[in-house]
């Protein structure tokens, strides 16, 4: 009786893990979650079940394949699922909230499944957020320009003034840097910075790239300052661009990196020898840079669409006379002449093409026009 009562059990938990509401981790999309809170009743994946394991007071999780789940557990599961849970823990999420996928880092999704179930930052409207006031100050560790310390450095974001700035030191009148919020990315990159909270903020100065590098040892703070700064974006493109769509708007926000690596370029002549840069896909700029944590680009190249007269080629044309020790070329083919780099693989090859295709691919927007003609000029 006991073993059909368990097989029973075993066969109802099956139904419920198979719903397609379940068949994406709750969390971070990721498919083919394994694993469930039998507290909070979602189904999540390996990875996001050691985040709810970390909130025990919360959530308690089991591996649907290799734990025993009673009766009373399966059908909690039941009567609640992604979507129903959903429902509750994400009913009033903010059009500017970044809400992190199973590619994003650590910090990022921690903070999200905090922000949900630990915190209920979404649960009613119009509650008070801690990155939706339109003003954040704070300290900041910033890396310096020159000698690569981080130091703690004053910020100030204000959405009535449309900037952030920082200050050198806490008292200063003045600030060292003020940043039109309009030209400002920013993007976690806890690798490349050796934290595990660090974010990359990027921004247009006299139409070139600059990069801050800074973290916060708390890893809430830090997401507070990322998801303000998308806030303070946002109601700036509603000003600027009354009758867009919110989800319009949203995909004008902050923005990862398409893609990042190293590779070997030459000049325009394409007789000088391949050096290695660390070049950095930003949507339509491809920059390029001696070292990964470099303040300014040493040079940026416009990628735009096919209809344009832009493309992507694998290998290098033939004849190509400059020496270089990576043998996986690739071309990009612009109406003014042709870029040519290696790379270490084959795959970072094919990557490299996929990412640049992908973007070759998409009609250029008339704000692009204009930045293609800037590029145009300074060639």
């Amino acid at each position: 009786m006991m073993a059909g009562g368990k097989e029973k059990s075993v066969k109802a938990l099956k139904e419920v893990w198979r719903r397609a509401e379940n068949s994406l981790c709750a969390d971070c999309g990721k498919p083919d979650p394994d694993w469930a809170s039998s507290t909070l009743g979602v189904f999540i994946c390996l990875s996001c079940s050691g985040i709810h394991r970390n909130i025990p007071s919360i959530s308690k999780v089991k591996s649907l394949k290799m734990d025993h789940w009673d009766d009373a557990q399966v059908q909690f599961l039941a009567q609640h699922g992604n979507a129903v849970t959903k429902a509750t823990y994400e009913a009033h999420i903010p059009i500017y909230y970044y809400q992190p996928t199973y590619n994003d880092c650590q910090v990022l999704r921690e903070q999200w499944i905090r922000a949900k179930y630990e915190r209920k930052e979404f649960t009613e409207p119009g509650k008070q957020l801690p990155y939706s006031d339109g003003v954040k100050e704070g300290i900041l560790w910033k890396r310096g320009r020159d000698n690569g310390q981080f130091l703690p450095r004053k910020f100030l974001l204000s959405e009535r003034e449309g900037s952030l700035k920082y200050f050198t030191k806490q008292d200063a009148k003045e600030p060292k840097v003020i940043i039109k919020i309009d030209v400002i990315n920013a993007t976690f990159q806890p690798v490349k910075i050796g934290n595990p909270n660090g974010l990359q903020i990027t921004y247009l100065k006299d139409n070139k790239t600059r990069n801050i590098f800074v973290y916060h040892e708390n890893g809430k703070e830090v997401v507070d300052w990322f998801n303000a700064i998308r806030s303070v974006q946002f109601h700036y493109l509603k000003v600027a661009f009354p009758i867009a769509s919110n989800n319009e708007l949203k995909s004008r926000l902050t923005r990862n990196f398409l893609k990042e690596g190293y590779m070997e370029k030459t000049g325009p002549k394409q007789k000088e020898a391949f050096k290695k840069r660390w070049f950095t896909l930003d949507h339509r700029r491809l920059m390029y840079f001696k070292d990964p944590l470099d303040a300014f680009a040493k040079g940026e190249v416009f990628v735009g669409s096919r209809e344009n007269g832009y493309n992507v080629q694998k290998g290098l044309p033939s004849g190509t006379q400059g020496n270089f020790s990576w043998h996986y070329g690739l071309t990009i083919v612009t109406p003014d002449r042709e870029y040519l780099f290696t790379c270490e693989t084959e795959t970072d090859q094919l990557d490299w093409i996929a990412a640049f295709t992908s973007i070759i691919n998409q009609p250029m927007i008339p704000q692009e026009y204009a930045i293609e003609a800037y590029f145009k000029v300074k060639s």
